[in-house]
């Protein structure tokens, strides 16, 4: 058995309320999780800049959708290109050693590896543990004299964006606009493997890639709360909802309602053989119907390759590790997952 460790806060999220649709968190932020009123909450009205999770203003900067949707499909054509290349054979990748860390690693290399260094060193995981490290590191790149990308030859798409930054203002504007395009992918799908593996391996022969990724975003909603900042709107969706409060829709909790779901807590892949994702009450992995993420048609194949090269390894989280740990940051997943090789048949 695995046991696995919410922050004090999450686990006080699933303690005091799970299995209600609205409710207080703080003087001024009401939490909701009934599917109904969330629909209706996140249908009211189109996320704000400061509200959408990648493209908030950058150095002070605004970025229109018209931006972040043509860097998104950058982003998109560079994963595409990955996709073409050679499937690997999963015994020429070793992809044991601890996750979500190792498929980071691999994905960025498979996706960004002919970029210059100082773009794929904005890449690393280290860069998450404060926000002020990120942007040193790439002050300190753009301060570099030159053009930060190439146009044209062996460089991705994401970074021959950064070719006409010329001065150092642009240039770290370019790089962080590289940082919040490229980063999420890997690190989204990293974790969402990671979570997988550490909520059901070994995995059934049977058992399709898409059916175990459906269920670990379920447990593990990798976008664990939807913000919407105070809105004259809301109090007309429920009126427990006053004019000046924010508010803090919880996937975290309406994945694991019971009222929505049959053994709400239990790992069963299965049940996707008769669910859709994109009608299931409440289950928003990727957001509102009304305006999804935009990476998630990068998330789902590039998991599954990972699945696909995992599985064909005979690779299974370690049978020594029995618990691991969630923390609360905004990606939500297990950290330091030692996967490794299990028995011929296991999985």
């Amino acid at each position: 058995m695995r046991t696995t460790v919410f922050h004090p806060r999450l686990a006080a999220l699933f303690r005091e309320h799970l299995g209600q649709d609205v409710f207080r968190l703080e003087p001024d932020t009401v939490g909701v999780a009934g599917h109904e009123v969330a629909d209706r909450i996140l249908a009211a009205r189109r996320a704000t800049e400061t509200e959408r999770p990648t493209f908030k203003p950058l150095h002070g900067r605004s970025i229109s959708r018209n931006e972040a949707s043509s860097v998104m499909r950058t982003i998109g054509g560079d994963v595409r290109e990955a996709l073409k290349k050679p499937r690997p054979r999963p015994e020429d990748v070793d992809l044991s050693g601890v996750w979500p860390l190792t498929g980071h690693v691999f994905l960025r290399d498979l996706i960004l590896g002919q970029d210059p260094y100082r773009l794929r060193i904005l890449m690393s995981r280290n860069l998450e543990l404060t926000p002020k490290l990120t942007w040193a590191v790439i002050a300190a790149g753009a301060a570099l004299p030159g053009r930060v990308g190439r146009r044209g030859g062996q460089v991705t798409g994401i970074g021959s964006l950064t070719a006409g930054a010329t001065g150092y203002h642009e240039r770290r504007y370019a790089m962080g606009m590289y940082r919040r395009a490229a980063a999420p992918v890997c690190f989204t799908v990293s974790t969402l493997v990671a979570n997988a593996l550490w909520l059901g391996s070994p995995f059934d022969s049977g058992t399709p890639n898409r059916h175990i990724l459906y269920e670990a975003m379920r447990l593990l909603p990798p976008s664990w709360n939807i913000l919407r900042n105070a809105c004259a709107d809301y109090p007309a969706v429920d009126r427990r909802i006053g004019a000046g409060d924010d508010v803090l829709v919880l996937p975290l909790l309406s994945h694991r309602d019971p009222k929505s779901w049959e053994d709400p807590h239990a790992f069963r892949p299965e049940r996707w053989d008769t669910l859709d994702p994109d009608s299931a009450p409440g289950y928003l992995p990727f957001g509102h119907s009304s305006e999804r993420c935009w990476g998630r048609h990068m998330v789902m194949p590039l998991a599954e390759l990972l699945l696909d090269l995992i599985r064909g390894a005979g690779l299974a989280v370690s049978p020594d590790q029995s618990t691991a740990k969630v923390p609360l940051v905004g990606l939500l997943g297990v950290e330091d997952v030692h996967v490794t090789k299990v028995r011929a048949g296991a999985s």
